[in-house]
């Protein structure tokens, strides 16, 4: 929900008006040092986040193709889909101020990726499409064009959109797995971090106490 914001002006003593403090006078102002709350977003820059996005719009265009608009299937797996990506951006802009939200939505993430790739198999045993096995050519290939830097939905179309239904699935389905298999090693190091360094209340301790001992040393 945007918020209004509205800049008052104050008069001086000769009725002379003084604008109030600028934006950018604000945004120049020197760090605190001590802070507890660290760096947080730029979930564009995770994988798990920008192999999510192709998850979800190879999904939307899956379901346009296979799916009758009032199917409920079909709400559910974009639904699913757009879930694993709003959760991993809603946990990374999260996590300056909680690690706990961070890892259930990073979870969350994972889970709804898991109930979407059931769904893609449901298609593809109801066509009786064989998935592919981890040897197969085109699963090599995509192993390839998941390692090209900056691979997008782009990257993929030729796969997502191909006329062959078993590639079209099994392309998609390859994304997921590869996906979930990032969020997986995402929420192992975030288990860690959260082993090792604890979360916000723990960081505002540990900042006090520096603050603390910093104005009690002897200048």
């Amino acid at each position: 929900m945007a918020i209004e914001r509205r800049t008052k002006a104050t008069t001086g003593t000769q009725g002379q008006r003084s604008p109030s403090t600028p934006l950018s006078s604000l945004q120049s102002l020197p760090p605190v040092e001590g802070r507890f709350i660290p760096p947080h977003g730029g979930y564009q820059q995770l994988l798990s986040y920008q192999k999510a996005v192709v998850v979800y719009d190879a999904t939307r265009y899956f379901c346009d193709r296979f799916y009758d608009r009032r199917d409920r299937t079909r709400d559910q797996m974009v639904q699913a889909a757009r879930s694993g990506k709003q959760n991993i951006l809603e946990g990374s802009q999260a996590s300056g101020t909680s690690k706990e939200t961070e890892i259930k939505l990073t979870n969350v993430a994972r889970a709804s990726l898991e109930e979407l790739l059931e769904d893609y198999r449901d298609f593809m045993r109801g066509r009786r499409i064989q998935e592919w096995a981890s040897d197969h050519p085109y699963v090599r290939r995509l192993r390839h064009l998941n390692r090209t830097p900056g691979a997008n939905y782009e990257t993929f179309k030729k796969g997502i959109e191909h006329a062959d239904p078993a590639i079209c699935a099994n392309v998609i389905v390859g994304l997921i797995k590869v996906t979930c298999y990032l969020l997986d090693r995402q929420l192992q190091r975030l288990e860690r971090d959260f082993l090792k360094e604890g979360g916000l209340r723990e960081r505002m301790t540990r900042a006090r106490l520096a603050a603390r001992s910093t104005q009690r040393a002897p200048r």
